[in-house]
């Protein structure tokens, strides 16, 4: 699949969402205790953030709600705290939460493929 479809797009509201540090324990790892959730840390200034996130976009459509994302703006509010908290160096970086846990991470952007092998490898979901 290179694009979402009509169908994909109506649901990827529904799969992917916005979060906040005051939000994040329930949003991110409370939810992955019941199916995986990849954590796309951003900001609005990074050219390879706003190169990922078609990618991501079109990755979560392809799961079909077998993996969520939740999406964090690092530069709002006290976004940057969780970005500590998890000790992220530069952005974008994506982590993988599975039962309360980070299972992966990566940084930069990469191709679609690269990002379902990354998701695969971690939840065994294919």
């Amino acid at each position: 699949m290179n694009a979402l479809s009509p169908a994909s797009t109506a649901r990827a509201p529904d799969l992917i969402f916005d979060t906040h540090l005051e939000h994040f324990e329930h949003d991110v790892i409370q939810a992955s205790h019941t199916l995986p959730i990849l954590v796309d840390f951003w900001a609005d200034w990074c050219p390879p953030c706003r190169a990922l996130t078609p990618v991501l976009e079109r990755v979560i459509a392809h799961y079909d709600g077998k993996i969520h994302m939740a999406k964090v703006e690092v530069d709002e509010g006290d976004n940057m705290k969780l970005a500590g908290r998890y000790a992220l160096r530069g952005f974008p970086t994506v982590l993988l939460f599975v039962g309360g846990e980070i299972v992966g991470r990566f940084s930069s952007a990469h191709p679609e493929q690269w990002v379902r092998e990354f998701v695969a490898e971690h939840t065994g979901i294919e």
